[in-house]
């Protein structure tokens, strides 16, 4: 599971930078940073700043309801029970169909990104951005249905936080510092490649986070042995 984390983390550290760098200068996860240059938009009256800020907030939030939809529809109408697919997988089945809809969605991307060789402009910088920002509402909800409390792989400040306060306390939900570092650590290793790509070459810039994606969905299905379930859901998720 931790794994997992780090890759999905390593891919929204890669896909922020993208989008910040070639997509109109703003966030595809941290919601919070782009709320923040709504208001700097306003006090500007940059109506660039505001177009693109708003068409990053709309896609991560049709994506949050997308992710959602497809998490709940295999959930509920799907022909495996949860507790029987988590001794099968480290991730339930409607988790993975829904990181497989992420992965659909960076894959349209880095088809855009192709076709505007790296530089997108226009009509197409706001649709890939907008495609990019739902896939990571996507993951979001995704990581959101394992109902992991102590982590996030979009949005750090809690995990940070978290990390930081056990630290300053210790011996205090110690259990959870591996993954917190994992995937903070991720999170900027996503940016830094993310960045030299850009800088060197921008075309391939989209095989990081599908890189990721398809990493997390290969290491789900891998069969956990036996007492890993206990430790990947950490006691948090009622499923496992």
């Amino acid at each position: 599971m931790t794994l997992i984390l780090i890759a999905l983390t390593f891919g929204s550290g890669a896909t922020d930078v993208a989008a910040f760098s070639r997509l109109g200068g703003v966030f595809t996860s941290v919601m919070t940073g782009n709320i923040v240059f709504w208001g700097l938009a306003a006090a500007e009256r940059s109506v660039s700043l505001f177009a693109h800020t708003t068409v990053s907030i709309a896609g991560y939030i049709a994506g949050v309801a997308c992710g959602t939809w497809v998490a709940h529809g295999f959930k509920v109408h799907g022909d495996g029970k949860p507790e029987e697919a988590n001794r099968d997988s480290v991730l339930p089945a409607h988790v993975s169909w829904a990181l497989f809809t992420e992965l659909v969605l960076l894959a349209g991307l880095t088809a855009g990104w192709e076709a505007t060789g790296g530089r997108p402009a226009g009509w197409a910088e706001f649709v890939l951005l907008a495609v990019t920002a739902a896939a990571m509402g996507v993951q979001s909800t995704s990581v959101n249905e394992l109902g992991l409390s102590n982590v996030s792989t979009t949005f750090l400040t809690g995990t940070l936080t978290g990390l930081v306060s056990s630290l300053a306390r210790p011996g205090q939900e110690t259990q959870h510092r591996t993954r917190r570092f994992g995937v903070l650590i991720g999170l900027a290793t996503g940016a830094l490649l993310s960045g030299l790509l850009v800088a060197t070459a921008p075309r391939v810039v989209p095989v990081l986070p599908l890189a990721a994606v398809i990493t997390a969905l290969v290491l789900s299905a891998v069969p956990p042995t036996n007492g890993e379930a206990e430790r990947n859901g950490d006691g948090e998720n009622p499923r496992r």
